[in-house]
């Protein structure tokens, strides 16, 4: 990824802080996302990143500089953002996050006035706006009619009760679990040490300080996590809960301090859901069948969007789905919040293990066993990348059934595969799943071996 490169997506802006991410640039973005706004007070918060103290202030300004009054939210997690707005009738919210990305980068998410992340129709208007909108053009707000800046008071209890809400409580405080958090001096500490306890739970916290120092990659992948995970047995933990650092993905440790990963936080909460009452799921074109056949097992549909938290709620919202999420670690429960959510996940689990009386690693074992492989390939023009799908379709199409909402996906009886372009890099992401790992690798072998004989 090029750092002078700015990545514009539906839900926001991001990019390497002083190169591709420039005060013009979030001037002019956020003028953009206030013309969409509706009326009425706008919540600005971030994770810990060091930067985004700076940027901030300067989102704050902005708004202000244009009328609105703003909420200052400190350092708060992305989910809490999206409850928050909902509950306290905001008119949106600026949150200020680059997720997963390493630590060079920051960035722009947007909200509106349901609590989600701005619908991707929405996001596309923003973007096209500002592309196209100068300093000069924004509506500055006279003398008299700056907006004010106010202090956000008590975040996280409206957030803690809306999660406490869905689970059998007094049943988890009975089991006393032992919980190793894993912050990573992002933005869940807070609320996460804070809703452990409420459960009664014993919690080691590691890189509870919210200050972006952090002790690993921020991305929570079995790499990235392998110290975290021998602390989990070493402790006498039950679990291992890590989190990214805007805390919307949520990746699990098994009491062994085996990485059970990220695909199947989704899966264990739509099983608990499912559990207490029926009704659609919808995930995204790239996670797990894990989460399908958990449906087809309950009777109910389970239905895909196109990868991108905004399209997994649009999704959600017009079906009317009891649960959602995507395979990298983010549920999405409609009885919280419209954003993933790590908390609601972390509790969730915890429910599932105080119901069933089973540790983590027997729940993740009781799950559709699949072997998930992701690769990538240079694409140098998406022309290419047409005459590489129209060859595989010719390959394809008369055995698998095939959706083309998001890219190429096939899919057969015990396996897929999904081909789709990057927005952001030359490349070409190729995720595929299979009864095996061997099997998933030969698929994504096959459509890596299609690149390289184009070329």
């Amino acid at each position: 990824m090029s750092q002078d490169k700015l990545i514009a997506s539906v839900s926001g802006l991001r990019g390497v802080v002083g190169t591709a991410l420039q005060p013009e640039g979030i001037v002019r973005y956020v003028a953009a996302a206030a013309a969409e706004f509706a009326p009425g007070r706008v919540l600005v918060s971030r994770d810990g990143r060091p930067s985004g103290i700076a940027l901030a202030r300067l989102v704050e300004g902005t708004l202000a500089a244009l009328g609105r009054t703003v909420l200052s939210g400190a350092v708060l997690a992305t989910p809490t953002v999206g409850v928050l707005v909902s509950s306290r009738r905001l008119a949106g919210a600026v949150q200020i996050t680059a997720s997963h990305n390493p630590a060079p980068y920051n960035g722009l998410k947007l909200f509106d006035a349901s609590g989600r992340v701005v619908a991707p129709q929405v996001g596309y208007r923003i973007g096209q706006l500002f592309q196209n909108l100068s300093l000069a053009q924004c509506p500055w707000a006279a003398h008299d009619q700056i907006g004010q800046l106010l202090d956000l008071e008590n975040p996280h209890e409206e957030h803690l009760q809306r999660i406490l809400a869905t689970v059998d409580v007094e049943r988890i405080r009975a089991c006393k679990f032992r919980v190793l958090l894993d912050s990573n001096h992002g933005a869940g500490s807070g609320l996460g040490i804070r809703l452990l306890r409420e459960l009664s739970c014993e919690v080691r916290c590691l890189g509870e300080t919210p200050d972006g120092q952090f002790e690993h990659p921020p991305e929570p992948t079995a790499e990235n996590l392998a110290a975290v995970a021998s602390q989990v047995p070493a402790l006498s933990a039950d679990v291992g809960f890590c989190q990214d650092p805007d805390a919307d993905r949520l990746a699990l440790i098994d009491e062994h301090g085996r990485y059970v990963g990220e695909e199947y936080t989704v899966a264990l909460c739509v099983m608990r859901r499912l559990q207490q009452r029926a009704g659609p799921v919808v995930i995204n074109c790239a996670t797990s069948r894990m989460t399908v056949d958990l449906c087809q097992q309950a009777g109910v549909p389970c239905l895909r969007a196109p990868v991108g938290e905004a399209h997994v709620v649009e999704a959600m919202r017009k079906s009317g789905a009891v649960y959602g999420g995507e395979g990298n670690g983010g549920p999405i429960d409609p009885d919280v919040g419209w954003v993933r959510d790590s908390f609601a996940g972390m509790a969730q689990i915890l429910d599932l293990m105080a119901v069933s009386g089973k540790k983590l690693s027997q729940l993740a074992a009781m799950l559709p066993q699949y072997h998930i492989v992701k690769s990538k390939v240079i694409c140098p023009s998406p022309q290419v990348l047409d005459q590489v799908l129209r060859r595989l379709e010719r390959q394809w199409n008369s055995t698998a059934s095939v959706d083309r909402q998001d890219g190429v996906r096939w899919d057969w009886e015990d396996k897929w595969v999904l081909v789709r372009g990057s927005n952001t890099e030359p490349i070409v992401r190729v995720i595929a799943e299979a009864r095996s790992r061997e099997q998933a690798n030969q698929l994504c072998e096959v459509v890596v071996r299609a690149f390289e004989e184009r070329s």
